[in-house]
C-alpha cells in the first residue's frame, strides 16, 4: 500500500468549494449526533521560540462515508522574519478509519483556510438573511480570500468591502477579486454594514463596535483561536443571536472566550452550536432576528472532512506523489 503526498497546489485543486461546505456541515452533523470522536486540542507551547505546537484529532461517521486523522499545526510569530517562514503552518494526516493505515499526508495550512472559509459558509448559509448581496471582511490576509470565495457559494453576492490598516494587503486583495465582485477597500464601519461580515485579525481588543454593523447583519467571528483574542465589543456578542462552533474550544479560546471568563457572558447568552441548527434541532436566522454571529474556532472534524474531500478527488484526478511510508 502507499501513502499520497499531496502538497499546498493538490489541497487546492482538490478541494470543490460547494462539496466543502456539504462536507463540513456534516462534520457538524455528526458531532451533534454523537457520530464523532474530537478531543479536545492539545497545546505544547514553546515560550523559548514564541511559539507553539497544536494537535487536532478527529474521527466523524458522516453515514456515506467516515474517515479520521489528526493535525498538526503551529504559531510561531517570530518565523516571517526570522526564517521567512509562515507564522502558521500545518501537516495533516489521513488515515484508513477501518484499518488505520495512513492514506495521505497532506498540507495543513492550505486545507485549513478552506475548511475555514466552508464554516463560515455553513453558519452563513443558515444564519444570514436570504437575500444577502453584500459582504465585508475586516482583515485582509489569506484567510479572507476562502471567506469570500465560500460564502459566495451560498449567497448571491455582488458587493465586496475589505477593511485593514494595510493598504497594501487591501490592494491586492480587491486586484484578486476585481473581475468576479464589485470590491473596494473601506472603513470596518462599511465593511460591517454589509449583509454578512467575516472577521479574520488576530486581536486582543475588540475592534468592531456595535454601530459598526446594520440590524440584519451577520458575522463571523473567525480570528479568535487563543486565549486573549477577542474581535468584537462585548455589546455586540450580548445583543446579537450568538451561536458557536463547540463549547469547550469557544469558551477558551473563541471570540467569547474574553467576556466569558470575566463573567461578562454566560452560558444564557449562548443560543447555541452549529451543529443543533444543521440537524434542525433549533432554528437559524428567524424574521424576528436583527445580528447574528458564529463564533468559530475551527474544529479537527472540519479538518478531516476537508480532508476526506482531498483524498477522494486526488485519487480521482491522479495527482499528488505516491510513496512507500511504511513499507508494507
Amino acid at each position: 500500500m502507499e501513502t499520497l503526498l499531496l502538497n499546498k497546489e493538490d489541497v487546492d485543486v482538490n478541494t470543490p468549494m460547494p462539496e466543502l461546505i456539504s462536507a463540513v456541515e456534516d462534520a457538524f452533523a455528526a458531532y451533534e449526533n454523537g457520530d464523532a470522536q474530537m478531543p479536545a486540542k492539545s497545546y505544547i507551547d514553546l515560550p523559548q521560540y514564541n511559539g507553539d505546537f497544536r494537535s487536532m484529532p478527529a474521527y466523524l461517521d458522516a453515514g456515506s462515508w467516515d474517515a479520521a486523522g489528526i493535525k498538526w499545526v503551529n504559531v510561531h510569530p517570530d518565523n516571517p522574519d526570522d526564517f521567512d517562514l509562515p507564522t502558521v503552518m500545518g501537516t495533516m494526516v489521513y488515515s484508513d478509519p477501518e484499518n488505520a493505515y495512513p492514506l495521505a499526508l497532506m498540507d495543513g495550512t492550505e486545507l485549513t483556510m478552506k475548511r475555514t472559509g466552508a464554516a463560515a459558509a455553513v453558519a452563513t448559509d443558515h444564519l444570514a438573511i436570504e437575500d444577502a448581496t453584500s459582504f465585508g471582511v475586516v482583515g485582509a490576509g489569506v484567510q479572507a480570500y476562502t471567506q469570500l470565495e465560500a460564502i459566495a457559494a451560498v449567497r448571491d453576492i455582488e458587493e465586496v468591502v475589505v477593511s485593514d490598516i494595510d493598504d497594501e494587503a487591501v490592494q491586492k486583495f480587491v486586484d484578486y477579486f476585481a473581475d468576479d465582485f464589485d470590491v473596494r477597500g473601506g472603513s470596518i464601519a462599511d465593511a460591517g454594514h454589509c449583509d454578512v461580515l467575516s472577521t479574520v485579525t488576530p486581536v486582543e481588543e475588540p475592534l468592531v463596535a456595535p454601530e459598526d454593523l446594520a440590524d440584519h447583519t451577520h458575522v463571523n467571528a473567525m480570528g479568535a483561536d487563543a486565549e486573549g483574542k477577542h474581535e468584537l465589543a462585548d455589546d455586540i456578542l450580548l445583543a446579537s443571536k450568538l451561536v458557536i462552533d463547540d463549547y469547550a474550544q469557544t469558551t477558551h479560546s473563541g471570540e467569547i472566550n474574553v467576556p466569558y471568563n470575566a463573567g461578562v457572558l454566560t452560558d444564557a447568552d449562548i443560543y447555541g452550536e452549529i451543529g443543533e441548527i444543521v440537524t434542525g434541532q433549533k432554528d437559524g436566522r428567524t424574521t424576528d432576528d436583527t445580528v447574528t454571529v458564529f463564533d468559530s474556532t475551527g474544529l479537527a472534524i472540519q479538518d478531516v472532512a476537508a480532508a476526506h474531500v482531498v483524498y477522494e478527488h486526488a485519487d480521482e484526478h491522479d495527482n499528488g506523489y505516491p510513496f512507500d511510508l511504511l513499507g508494507v
